[in-house]
């Protein structure tokens, strides 16, 4: 059954559009590239007052990849990027391996869902793309 729902969690999510756009008011553009499989997505951040007021993503890759860049997005915007900071970084550690705790890992909504990637060490890079893309923005505050 949690199979089940992990499944169609990266279907929905690796097939939505809502998020798959090009961002009009964007003030943080950074592209994320995986060379060794080829998911490639360029993240766009429209952030005022501290604030992530909208983003969103183009570019394509593996179900896993997209879906994940999806969950995100939904995750962070209308976040303080001081919390969407946090965020990426618990995500990060738990496909890793390195946070299990389930109530920790509420915060993170629908992409806890990606919890077992950690388990898969060729899906690793394909799941953390957005969020290490994410990280290498340059934020001023």
């Amino acid at each position: 059954m949690l199979e089940d729902i992990y499944t169609e969690l990266i279907a929905e999510h690796s097939h939505a559009t809502e998020n798959r756009r090009q961002l009009p008011n964007a003030t943080f553009t950074e592209r994320g590239h995986n060379p060794s499989c080829g998911d490639d997505i360029t993240l766009q951040l429209e952030i005022a007052d501290g604030v992530i007021k909208d983003a969103a993503f183009t570019g394509q890759g593996c179900a896993i990849s997209q879906a994940s860049t999806d969950m995100m997005i939904e995750l962070l915007r209308g976040k303080k990027v001081d919390d969407a900071k946090k965020l990426a970084e618990l995500f990060i550690a738990m496909i890793k391996g390195d946070v299990t705790n389930d109530d920790e890992l509420e915060q993170l909504d629908d992409a806890a869902a990606l919890k077992n990637i950690a388990n898969m060490p060729a899906r690793v890079k394909c799941a953390t793309l957005a969020w290490h893309t994410f990280n290498q923005c340059a934020f001023d505050n």
